[in-house]
């Protein structure tokens, strides 16, 4: 399946409201230069939703709701910085007002340069083996979102998941991705193409 449907009415209703905010506000048809260096006929800017007062709030509730339900067992999220910097700090206050906290964390892109040199920001609420779901604003080519969970794992953490908002269903991502950890998300290019 390549986007996520929610059975719960209010969620539903949620899930429609945030894909009409990522196309009103994210998903422009133009012509762009991908981070991969191909050329595509549109795209999705989803920091201009998830630094919506609005997006981040349904960003949070949806996304808990997906890990209750693919990776119940999880008790941090976290990814690459700038993407999921603030889909990781939107879920985890929906999922401490859930009664279900999940820590933040943010994988840097390069490694502290003094101190301890680490990769990962927010240790001190994570602890050896624990289970984590990695966290994506876009999929394309899958490269951000696989050196976020290989820099994850490399800090002893468990990825049981990978929830990201859209998958663009490009580029074979998904499937770069699935071969690592199982990947759930909430929407795909055709829920925002005319």
């Amino acid at each position: 399946m390549s986007s996520f449907r929610f059975d719960d009415p209010v969620l539903a209703h949620q899930r429609s409201r945030l894909r009409d905010l990522v196309h009103e506000r994210a998903y422009a048809e133009r012509d762009v230069v991908l981070s991969s260096g191909r050329r595509s006929s549109f795209y999705i800017d989803c920091k201009q939703v998830s630094l919506h007062a609005e997006g981040a709030f349904l960003i949070g509730q949806l996304v808990r709701a997906v890990i209750a339900r693919v990776a119940p067992e999880a008790e941090a999220v976290g990814g690459l910085t700038l993407g999921a910097d603030p889909l990781a700090t939107a879920v985890s206050v929906a999922s401490f007002v859930a009664g279900q906290p999940l820590h933040a964390f943010i994988v840097r892109k390069e490694p502290k340069g003094h101190g301890t040199g680490q990769w990962l920001e927010g240790t001190g609420n994570l602890r050896p083996g624990m289970p984590v779901v990695v966290l994506e604003d876009v999929i394309t080519t899958g490269a951000s979102t696989l050196r976020a969970i290989e820099r994850t794992r490399e800090s002893d953490l468990r990825v049981v998941h990978v929830v990201a908002l859209v998958d663009r269903d490009e580029e074979d991502g998904r499937a770069a991705v699935e071969a690592s950890a199982p990947l759930t998300a909430l929407f795909s290019r055709r829920d925002f193409q005319s």
